[in-house]
């Protein structure tokens, strides 16, 4: 039987769990120089772990940041 396909963005994009900037940027719908200016200023709360020198998001901190940062809920 076929593993099954992924159901949400999350999962098409990073099925690990772990996005690079890109993917990020994509799954926030901007782009990666903000992501990048973010992380550079600290001008926004928003999870990051390097690997290997690498900068990597977990999915589970990208939908905190969006939860956290809701209008008018």
């Amino acid at each position: 039987m076929d593993a099954a396909a992924p159901t949400t963005i999350a999962e098409r994009i990073a099925p690990s769990g772990l996005m690079k900037p890109e993917q990020a940027a994509e799954y926030l719908q901007i782009t990666t120089a903000t992501l990048q200016a973010w992380r550079a200023t600290n001008r926004k709360k928003l999870a990051y772990v390097k690997v290997g020198g690498q900068v990597r998001y977990r999915r589970a901190d990208l939908d905190r940041f969006i939860t956290d940062n809701l209008c008018n809920a």
